[in-house]
């Protein structure tokens, strides 16, 4: 994605989100860490494990190319985690990426067992190429939902990947059920697709078969130079739980 960043718009955009946060008792902050993160995520008891995409031991990430953010509540207990990693699929694309299992780990042929597999047959998938921005492992605590968090989770680390990596796109792999919930318009995605990842991991006892969601690079600049002010004042207010 050629474009310039505005680091005054992405500091008012953050800003907003931020704020909305901490007016819901949250305070964020973001860490490049890996290790720590898998030690803070493994400490909580209701969230899956963490995907090798973002665990430094199947998958490290080079500085600057992943972040992840934590959301605190007034005790310092942990309401929300979530991750984003930058992809250089200039010579392949997002599906690629996946069935491979490059994806998931550094050296499949290191990493990966025999009998791991995915396959990605939405088509969008296969247009996805350049700077890819993943973001992934989102968990929030359950006296949080309902409350508009989702769409606070999902605009700050659009507002961070633009500001460290202005991508080409920004992808993630969805659950069903937050489509059937209506918890994937929460998170403002713009566009998604079937059969994202069909997703066997032996070793990590993982079965998916969840959404390709995404925006492109365009898109997520317009999103963070023009956002809407009045969205943004609607997820001020707390819906009851």
């Amino acid at each position: 994605m050629k474009s310039v960043v505005n680091p005054l718009n992405v500091s008012r955009f953050l800003r907003v989100y931020d704020d909305l946060a901490a007016q819901k008792g949250i305070k964020l902050s973001i860490g490049f860490d890996f290790h720590k993160y898998v030690s803070i995520t493994s400490a909580l008891p209701t969230k899956r494990p963490t995907y090798p995409n973002f665990r430094p031991d199947r998958s490290p990430i080079k500085p600057g190319e992943g972040y992840w953010m934590i959301g605190l509540d007034r005790n310092n207990d942990v309401v929300l985690v979530e991750a984003a990693r930058l992809y250089d699929l200039s010579d392949s694309n997002f599906a690629e990426n996946l069935e491979s299992l490059k994806a998931f780990y550094a050296d499949p042929a290191i990493h990966a067992h025999p009998q791991d597999r995915c396959s990605c047959t939405a088509p969008t998938a296969r247009k996805i190429t350049g700077k890819v921005a993943y973001h992934g492992d989102f968990w929030l605590r359950k006296d949080f939902r309902g409350q508009g968090m989702p769409e606070i989770m999902a605009a700050v680390l659009r507002g961070i990947s633009f500001a460290m990596w202005t991508p080409d796109f920004v992808v993630g792999l969805a659950e069903r059920w937050l489509l059937s919930k209506g918890v994937l318009a929460q998170y403002g995605h713009a566009h998604y697709e079937q059969g994202g990842s069909v997703l066997h991991l032996v070793e990590e006892n993982i079965v998916d078969d969840d959404l390709l969601v995404w925006l492109t690079g365009e898109e997520l600049q317009r999103l963070v130079d023009h956002h809407d002010k009045e969205r943004t004042e609607r997820v001020s207010v707390a819906r009851s739980p």
